[in-house]
């Protein structure tokens, strides 16, 4: 069985991985049904790293229809021990600007429906989740990002809405009424499976937008996310290798690895 330590999911802009040797692309069926795509193992330096694309190749999926658990169930039978989510967010501070980097540490949830645990039909785990992201993780991505030369910013609440929609200028005056940082589509339930499965994981969010707030920046468009993303690309490629090489191999210091003692 193909194995990976570190896994990718890479958000809209992200389709694939620089700088990969012996690559192998595998079909991984799970008990929640199949991934949003193959899963491309390769190797960078020492690392052996799974590949997912979020949205599927040619972005084919809407962010209510994520095969989430499918997603983090593949990357756990990889033995993947960490994720790092590449994620487009709309900024709702002006310091968080567009083309910057944010390192967020806490999530709210603004779905509506969406499936968040793997635990059902006669098995309950009540996981802890005061600390949404893997502090560590988190961490590694911060400087990552620095050493490759981003403007990074790190903390910040990321609220996950619906979507595929964008906000509505009321919805958009009322988040940031609430404390929040960062809007996005796809944090929630990423990062509560991905603690359930004892998985550390943090996002790298690329702020594309202002969303609807700013009185003086135009409202967000798709084309708007796309360019500011495309310009990102090759920042966050190279900010993905340095963190390869920092992630620790063994998991200590934060509450992932043991998140099921004692929970069901």
């Amino acid at each position: 069985m193909d194995q990976a330590a570190i896994g990718v999911i890479g958000g809209s802009g992200l389709y694939a991985m620089e700088g990969l040797s012996d690559i192998k692309e595998v079909r991984i069926s799970t008990p929640f049904g199949d991934p949003s795509d193959l899963v491309t193992l390769g190797t960078i330096g020492a690392h052996r790293v799974a590949f997912l694309p979020r949205h599927g190749r040619g972005h084919r999926i809407t962010p209510s229809e994520l095969p989430n658990r499918a997603n983090i169930s593949a990357l756990k039978s990889l033995g993947v021990g960490h994720i790092i989510s590449v994620s487009a967010c709309g900024s709702m501070r002006p310091d968080y600007a567009p083309r910057n980097i944010v390192i967020p540490d806490q999530t709210y949830d603004n779905t509506k429906g969406r499936v968040s645990t793997f635990f059902d039909r006669g098995i309950v785990a009540h996981v802890g989740f005061a600390d949404p992201f893997c502090p560590t993780l988190s961490g590694i991505l911060y400087e990552a990002a620095k050493q490759a030369g981003g403007t990074v910013h790190k903390g910040g609440v990321y609220l996950t809405i619906e979507g595929p929609q964008f906000s509505s200028k009321g919805e958009s005056n009322i988040y940031r009424k609430w404390g929040i940082d960062l809007i996005g589509m796809t944090a929630v339930p990423e990062a509560r499976l991905a603690r359930e499965a004892e998985i550390c994981y943090a996002c790298m969010a690329h702020i594309t937008d202002y969303d609807v707030w700013h009185e003086s920046a135009e409202p967000v468009t798709l084309q708007m996310v796309m360019s500011n993303l495309n310009a990102n690309v090759g920042l966050a490629q190279k900010a993905l290798k340095i963190a390869f090489e920092l992630v620790p191999a063994e998991r200590k210091g934060c509450p992932c690895p043991t998140a099921l003692k004692d929970a069901i």
